[in-house]
């Protein structure tokens, strides 16, 4: 196989949160800053870089944010067909990981809804780190924690951010156009290791 291990992005890769994620940053913006922020800078906000809304606020719109976000885990669903790739992957042997600025305690929620945790064998959360993407120290901590090598390992992602870190950290950049929340362009831009439109397309790849 070309890639025994493959670590995963959990929002717009994994689970379908495109449109919860946006209505947190929408409500966000709103209540913190009093004004309704256009979708395309909430959107390029997401993962993370909330600090490019308002510098001086990122405390209070993240406390909003997760407020609002977190009881809309209920209506969770996977992304189309990733469930079924996630077990083909594992069934194949492939050592599976997320990676994601979730908190645990977020991601926990979202295992809750969707029954996936049992496939992957590490999970690293955006507070178990110092540094965030696009630093590559969270993938390098689940490297880490899976006792694997950069260059065994593929990183699949929705966000430039994400191709980013993998890239920082050696590891195959896989960019993926599903999410709902990143334009294809941006994605393009950084440059991937391969983009691809669908789940099956990810197999092909991996």
């Amino acid at each position: 196989m070309r890639f025994p291990v493959v670590l995963f992005d959990l929002d717009g890769t994994v689970i379908d949160s495109g449109a919860i994620i946006l209505a947190s940053m929408r409500h966000a913006a709103k209540e913190v800053l009093g004004t309704e922020v256009p979708d395309e800078e909430l959107m390029a906000a997401v993962g993370g870089q909330m600090y490019a809304l308002a510098p001086d606020k990122v405390d209070q719109l993240v406390d909003v944010y997760r407020a609002h976000n977190e009881p809309l885990h209920d209506e969770l669903v996977c992304c189309a067909g990733m469930d079924d790739v996630l077990v083909r992957l594992k069934e194949e042997g492939r050592r599976l990981g997320i990676v994601t600025a979730k908190r645990r305690q977020t991601v926990e929620l979202a295992f809750a809804r969707i029954p996936i945790a049992h496939l992957f064998e590490t999970v690293v959360g955006g507070d178990e780190t110092a540094r965030h993407k696009p630093d590559p120290e969270p993938l390098l901590l689940a490297l880490d924690r899976m006792g694997a090598r950069a260059d065994e390992a593929a990183y699949v992602g929705d966000a430039p951010f994400d191709v980013k870190a993998a890239k920082a950290a050696g590891l195959f950049a896989i960019g993926v156009t599903w999410g709902g929340i990143h334009a294809r362009e941006l994605l393009e831009s950084e440059e991937p290791d391969a983009l691809v439109d669908t789940p099956e397309e990810l197999l092909g790849v991996l």
